[in-house]
């Protein structure tokens, strides 16, 4: 990876969490909970991007809900980039679940059972 793709990772990354913390908010319901975007990933061409997201404090189904509106809004996500990114064209975004917090979560309570096993 070159320094201008991590360059524009970092700016993609910190606008789409702006853009989802504030229009996406207002404009879609089931959004809830603290949503987190945890990394952007653009293509060499950067006509795509990988936008890794974790979605906290709310059950499982309601988890799902905001990764369905947040597919939903991926173009008008990729509009509001458009209006505050200066690039020639704005990637396509597709939104994943980043699953590294509850697995580091789970690991934390792993450990934590082991050791007061040994208590």
């Amino acid at each position: 990876m070159t320094k201008r793709t991590d360059r524009l990772n970092g700016e993609l990354q910190k606008e789409i969490a702006a853009v989802i913390s504030g229009e996406l908010k207002d404009r879609d319901p089931r959004i809830t909970g603290l949503v987190s975007v945890t990394e952007a990933d653009i293509a060499p061409d950067l006509k795509t991007a990988k936008v890794y997201v974790s979605v906290y404090g709310i059950s499982p189904e309601a988890k799902k809900q905001v990764f369905a509106a947040l597919r939903e809004n991926a173009g008008f996500v990729r509009h509001a980039l458009a209006q505050v990114m200066r690039m020639r064209t704005v990637p396509a975004i597709t939104f994943l679940e980043d699953g590294s917090m509850e697995y580091g979560s789970h690991m934390d309570e792993l450990f934590a059972s082991l050791h007061k096993d040994e208590k």
